[in-house]
């Protein structure tokens, strides 16, 4: 073989190899909403490849669209035009009903007011997910306590959110999250609400489940912090991705 041969033959692996590693993907992504007589574009023709084990954080503005993306990634709602690819699958293609079931299974969602059932315990918030999906009770009960005592929650099981503290509330999130095993976490704004110190350990937990899990997390913040620790940032101007760093 010769060695250009043999180069080409490498360059190509590594392409095929980063292909299959793509997690979620925009192509040439649109939002557009109507406020009154005002057309208001969100997204203007986003391309975007989030790979395995990324651990990115997408900043910028407020009205930069970065909410808007995330949930186009998560499936909270649809492009006006372009293409949103999770897991291998265009959503676009997805009923509501598959997509509802794409989100249980593949995403998992971790909000700025941690979006917790106030009737229910830490562990069956989480287990709530779980049953959604069908997962059998005993499974159920098995993996929310496992999940808990993961975040570092292990004999809060009980607690409802209301006796917990905001800081073991998104700990609570986090853990819902992770529970259905997604192929992505995306993370709004997860450090809003909290103080200094507790904000750092959340930080902490989500870098550690990154690195020792491969856990694959797009964050949505403002939070200097946030991106200081990040792999990979991604700033957001005006609907558009205007840069892209990779650490």
């Amino acid at each position: 073989m010769y060695p250009e041969d043999q180069t080409a033959m490498q360059d190509t692996a590594a392409t095929t190899a980063r292909a299959k590693s793509v997690i979620a993907a925009c192509k040439g992504v649109t939002k557009t909403y109507q406020q009154g007589s005002i057309e208001v574009q969100a997204l203007r023709g986003v391309d975007l490849e989030i790979h395995a084990r990324d651990f990115a954080t997408l900043a910028g503005p407020s009205g930069s669209g970065k909410t808007t993306l995330l949930n186009m990634i998560g499936g909270l709602d649809r492009p006006t035009s372009g293409t949103v690819i999770v897991d291998g699958q265009d959503l676009g293609e997805l009923s509501q009903a598959d997509l509802a079931e794409m989100r249980l299974r593949k995403i998992g969602f971790v909000f700025q007011s941690y979006n917790l059932i106030p009737v229910l315990s830490a562990a069956e918030n989480i287990e709530f997910i779980l049953r959604l999906a069908g997962v059998p009770a005993a499974e159920r009960h098995e993996r929310a306590y496992a999940a808990l005592k993961e975040v570092g929650l292990e004999g809060l099981e009980s607690r409802r959110p209301s006796h917990l503290s905001g800081g073991q509330q998104q700990r609570v999130a986090v853990a819902r999250a992770l529970v259905s095993r997604p192929a992505i976490v995306l993370a709004d704004e997860p450090t809003a609400n909290l103080d200094t110190r507790t904000a750092e350990g959340l930080i902490d937990l989500m870098a550690e489940l990154n690195e020792t899990r491969g856990i694959t997390f797009l964050m949505g913040t403002h939070d200097a912090r946030v991106i200081a620790r990040s792999r990979r940032h991604l700033e957001m101007t005006d609907g558009r991705i205007t840069a892209d760093e990779h650490r």
